[in-house]
């Protein structure tokens, strides 16, 4: 692979305006793409296999008229202190901002909350149901404003009015304030890890050109493939994070391979050869971690999933193309001021030998990675105790980890949905704003009103119930819908109790009359997705860890470091999931981050952290342990080889961290509980694992095993493949190799046989 990708990259380098161009075309052609597609639709999540899915598709089948309605609104009105909604001049405002609606643009109609019985019992809240001929996403700016208007009109007259329900729903802006603060943060520390404007600029123009791509090539799809926001924006996430990291490891080695002394062309080659290698590994252990995510069954997850793999493909694609061409475009910049006047006239840097570095400051930073090594080889033991008790700390508060799924109640208080959901909850009950749905299908029993009187009976007997609405039959009156409340929040644990209660209590009433019965609703769907993703959490990660142990068997031709990397990976996702728990369950700075409602973990973020997580981990073992084995085959001691890994990647592989992290704490601010649980989780895991599991705990345990850490047994370095992500196989294309360096002859290293077990 590695000679492959070396012919690639010189290929580019000579070929530069022809890649330059073709990328250029295929960023016009998406852009263009996605300006010209319709708008997605921001579809409900769905479990097939689920009761209650099984519930809402046969209600698709059975109740098709209810499929025919589009967004819909709630107008939430309350009384001034002291007087009620029903008093004379109250209704008569009602009744004027209800007659204002009808008629107006999308309107299909608007329900008078005085005659359908929507006012609170203590009469000082009431509301009316407002629905759409359209959806959210096709509702026109003139029936917004109509709705708001409206409800503008009741403030006038002396009401509090809130508006709920998915009218105003829209789709999460990007380009926020954080977002900007998080690519300025990242470029900051390009500039300060290259000593380079334009090498800096190089990484965030290429992985701004994969980005965009991405982005429009997933908004141009929403339509056809039914993508939503949050896949758009995982793109952008995941895409900016990566690619800018895969340029700067690619840029690394480029300017390392020149101070070596290789010409322009040959240190493209070389930089995509070696490094390339790596990145390739590193992408397609992401990518295969994120379609992995299908697995698990709901659509949604599956969507995303393959959205970021899509994007992180596209910025290997990009790293490995764009970035040797634009090496080409900008010669010399790319380098630091102080490699730049250590050239040569002909344009190669002054050679000391195979190892020579960048004179000047980038030789002290590999001073500053080399001397940290030094400190972790002294006391190996103090390093892996600290780290490890300290990630394992932090990881506690995950052993109480709930999940659920976020709805309006997570939203802010600044929002009128979420004052809308208070509204009805203090003049309804917590339970008003989470219904249950009972479907009786009587289509293979007996008499249908006496099942179905049988069923509601049974659910007024279950503890926690609040109401049961009037059963409603369907056309062929072979089935009937029913609506019960509880008494307690949707997201409670105790609404979970009672869905199971009532699927307990009804599965008798099923088996004595053959009527199929099935709970349902948005609670209930919600209840079933938290039950299913936390059944599918262990076998996942199984699989991924059985995933990582074997493609590091085969990078590192290694039985223990690969094992190492898995206990690090555990460790590292366990501390991000302790720190989800304390934010977004406990409310630990809640207030820093903007998150005015704890509540249980988004069902979605374990596994979707666990995939991503797993193939960033796998970027920076990789990065480290190349070099780290690199300079093992070639003869030094385990201790010498950690030195250095750190010496050549130590400070790139930070570099590269801190940008991951810069990148996903900007989403962090947005308004989208989901994204914000995301930008949290994958900071924290991101940091956890690169400077805590990487760069201390990795090194400690490398050197308390010694030459045991490259251990394999003979007959799977007969079976394995060598993959040669170190680029051995490139020696024949170094310059320094053949040549005599200015101090002394260079001669091949001696190559280490690596230690081999017996069958």
């Amino acid at each position: 692979m590695a000679t492959f990708l070396y012919r690639i990259g010189r290929w580019a380098f000579r070929r530069r305006r022809l890649v330059g161009g073709l990328w250029l075309g295929v960023l016009v052609l998406a852009v263009a793409a996605a300006a010209l597609a319709p708008s997605g639709e921001e579809a409900d999540l769905a479990m097939p296999g689920t009761e209650s899915q099984r519930a809402f598709d046969l209600l698709d089948e059975r109740f098709p008229q209810s499929n025919s309605q589009g967004a819909e609104a709630r107008l939430v009105f309350r009384a001034p202190d002291g007087r009620r909604v029903t008093a004379g001049e109250n209704r008569a405002t009602v009744a004027d901002v209800l007659g204002s609606l009808e008629g107006s643009d999308q309107v299909a109609s608007a329900t008078d909350p005085y005659t359908t019985g929507a006012v609170s019992e203590d009469g000082t809240i009431a509301y009316s149901t407002i629905t759409y001929t359209a959806d959210a996403v096709d509702l026109s700016e003139s029936a917004k404003a109509a709705l708001q208007d409206a409800a503008s009109r009741a403030r006038s007259a002396g009401l509090t009015v809130e508006i709920g329900g998915s009218a105003l729903d829209a789709e999460e802006e990007l380009g926020g304030t954080t977002e900007i603060i998080g690519v300025a943060v990242a470029a900051v520390v390009l500039i300060l890890a290259l000593g380079s404007l334009v090498a800096a600029g190089l990484s965030l123009l290429t992985a701004f050109v994969g980005v965009a791509i991405a982005f429009g090539l997933v908004s141009a799809l929403a339509v056809p493939l039914g993508l939503t926001s949050t896949v758009a924006i995982l793109a952008l996430m995941l895409g900016l994070a990566v690619g800018i990291d895969y340029a700067l490891f690619i840029t690394s080695r480029y300017r390392d391979e020149r101070a070596r002394g290789s010409e322009p062309e040959e240190a493209a080659g070389r930089a995509v050869g070696t490094a390339g290698s790596a990145v390739v590994f590193a992408g397609a252990t992401v990518v295969i971690a994120l379609v992995g995510l299908g697995v698990v069954g709901i659509p949604e997850l599956t969507k995303m999933g393959m959205g970021g793999a899509g994007a992180v493909a596209l910025a290997v694609l990009v790293a490995l193309t764009l970035v040797p061409a634009l090496f080409g475009f900008f010669g010399r910049r790319v380098l630091s001021r102080t490699a730049r006047k250590g050239m040569r006239p002909g344009g190669a840097a002054r050679s000391r030998g195979r190892e020579a570095e960048l004179p000047g400051r980038d030789a002290g930073r590999a001073g500053l990675g080399a001397r940290w090594a030094r400190f972790v080889l002294r006391r190996p033991v103090a390093v892996l105790m600290v780290a490890g008790l300290g990630l394992g700390a932090v990881a506690l508060p995950a052993l109480g980890l709930e999940l659920g799924l976020p709805g309006d109640e997570s939203k802010s208080v600044e929002t009128t949905q979420r004052r809308a959901y208070d509204l009805l909850s203090q003049g309804f009950g917590p339970g008003f704003n989470g219904p249950l749905t009972v479907v009786v299908d009587t289509s293979e029993s007996g008499d249908t009103r006496a099942t179905t009187d049988l069923v509601v009976k049974t659910v007024k007997g279950v503890d926690g119930i609040a109401s049961v609405g009037e059963p409603v039959l369907n056309r062929t009156e072979d089935t009937a819908v029913l609506t019960a409340v509880p008494r307690t929040a949707p997201n409670s644990g105790e609404t979970k109790d009672l869905v199971h209660a009532m699927r307990s209590a009804l599965s008798g009433v099923s088996s004595g009359t053959g009527a199929g019965i099935l709970v349902t609703g948005t609670t209930a769907l919600n209840i079933d997705i938290s039950e299913a993703m936390s059944d599918a959490l262990i076998p996942y990660l199984s699989v991924v860890i059985g995933l990582a142990v074997l493609l590091l068997t085969v990078v590192f031709r290694s039985v223990l470091v690969p094992v190492k990397a898995a206990l690090g990976f555990l460790l590292s996702v366990g501390a991000a999931f302790g720190v989800l728990v304390a934010v977004f369950q406990w409310g630990w700075a809640a207030d820093l981050i903007g998150i005015e409602q704890t509540g249980p973990v988004m069902s979605l973020m374990p596994i979707l952290i666990i995939g991503i997580v797993f193939g960033l981990a796998m970027d920076y073992e990789v990065f480290l342990l190349t070099r780290m084995r690199e300079a093992y085959v070639h003869g030094a001691s385990p201790g010498e080889a950690i030195v250095s890994g750190f010496r050549h990647s130590g400070r790139v592989v930070a570099a590269a961290a801190i940008i991951m992290v810069s990148v996903f704490a900007g989403f962090i601010g947005m308004n989208s509980p989901t994204i914000q649980t995301m930008g949290v989780g994958l900071a924290a895991a991101v940091a956890f694992d690169a400077f805590l599991v990487r760069m201390a705990i990795a090194p400690a345990v490398l050197a308390l095993l010694g030459h045991r850490a490259w251990w394999l047994p003979r007959i799977l370095n007969r079976v394995l493949p060598d993959v040669d992500i170190e680029g051995e196989s490139l020696s024949r294309h170094d310059p320094a190799s053949s040549a005599p360096s200015q101090t002394s002859a260079a001669e091949p290293a001696p190559v280490r046989q690596l230690p081999v077990g017996r069958d």
